[in-house]
């Protein structure tokens, strides 16, 4: 790999830009030691080697969706990944092989394989971030994850000081998880997806978008059309950012839906009683997975709920903490750990937080 100038290394920023609420959804976050901005993949691990060579502390943020930064911000050096791209590797009569750089806008990409009439990613339209942190928590909606259709992310690998590439069946793909998500050891640079060409949809899995389309769960309609729906969904539940609606500044779902063994689901339905079924979903190996969202509301917290500080639980979505404008990750942290001792005390169920909490804990 070749190296990069200096000019494009490392600088330290005035203040004002090293604040990292300016580059996160929640616009929350306290100062960066040092802020690196990374345009190409060469400049990533540039500049995340002179940080490790200096001894600093490495930060990458990208589309700062799904991170929550705590008041005190970060003492050593925040990468920024505003690198771009989208090309073509491999493709055939029924499938078509992208390679994605890491800072390119996802839901821009999604748009453009709608527009291209590349089907597999339709369902993920509207998820704020890049397309590098997709692989992270194998980002899903509505059906759909990202699992199925990375073929390869291309990394930096920190222990070892080399640039490589890690197959999708190596990543470890879990439930909002893989072998990235609680590893400092990889910094994606690139993620392939392999794609259906056609001009429909993926089966529709998910009930609410397939009456949102008119269709049965199963049935495929237009690219656009899916799209077009995922998108209004979520909109309407404040999922699609708007830098005018408070009820977006969240980091999206802040509790992932708890995964429970059946004597668990037994217990939480004996501890349900009087408030209707739990909404759940069956798994494999027996587990149940269960709507983290029914649980925050029937524990008390349904939207709206204020917490003290300039916080507050989203108008439109009971999983969605939001900063009213004049927040803190304090704040923030403290209505979330009022949520999960909640949920806990009333269902014996434990919740977990899906964003990366960064000096801060729950």
């Amino acid at each position: 790999m070749s190296d990069v100038s200096a000019q494009r290394t490392a600088v330290t920023e005035p203040a004002d830009a090293r604040f990292l609420a300016r580059y996160t959804t929640l616009r929350l976050g306290g100062v960066a030691g040092r802020l690196a901005v990374a345009t190409t993949a060469e400049e990533i691990v540039q500049n995340v080697r002179e940080a490790e060579g200096r001894a600093e502390q490495v930060l990458i943020l990208a589309g700062g969706s799904n991170v929550v930064i705590g008041d005190i911000g970060f003492p050593g050096t925040v990468v920024l990944i505003r690198s771009r791209g989208v090309r073509v590797v491999t493709e055939d009569a029924d499938t078509v092989t992208i390679r994605v750089e890491a800072g390119e806008p996802w839901d821009d990409l999604v748009a453009t394989t709608v527009g291209n009439g590349w089907s597999g990613l339709e369902c993920l339209s509207g998820i704020p971030g890049s397309a590098g942190a997709t692989p992270i928590q194998n980002v899903g909606a509505y059906g759909q994850e990202v699992a199925e259709t990375v073929t390869a992310v291309q990394v930096y690998d920190r222990h070892h000081g080399t640039v490589g590439e890690i197959s999708g069946t190596e990543c470890g793909f879990a439930y909002r998880s893989s072998i990235f998500r609680y590893s400092d050891r990889w910094v994606v640079l690139a993620v392939d997806f392999r794609l259906a060409r056609s001009p429909l949809s993926g089966p529709v899995r998910y009930a609410e978008l397939a009456r949102a389309v008119g269709v049965e769960v199963g049935e495929q309609v237009p690219l656009d059309q899916a799209r077009a729906a995922v998108l209004a969904l979520r909109a309407g539940k404040g999922m699609v950012l708007d830098a005018d609606d408070p009820d977006t500044w969240s980091v999206g779902s802040f509790f992932t839906n708890p995964i429970l063994d059946q004597a668990g689901y037994d217990l939480l339905r004996e501890r349900a009683a009087g408030l209707g079924e739990p909404p759940a979903w069956p798994g494999t190996g027996g587990v149940v997975k269960v709507s983290a969202a029914w649980l925050i509301d029937k524990a008390g917290f349904g939207r709206g709920y204020q917490g003290a500080g300039g916080v507050a639980i989203s108008g439109k979505h009971t999983l969605a903490l939001t900063n009213r404008g004049d927040g803190s990750t304090a704040a923030l942290v403290a209505l979330a750990r009022e949520i999960r001792h909640g949920v806990h005390d009333r269902f014996g169920v434990t919740l977990h937080p899906e964003p990366v909490l960064v000096n801060c804990v729950i």
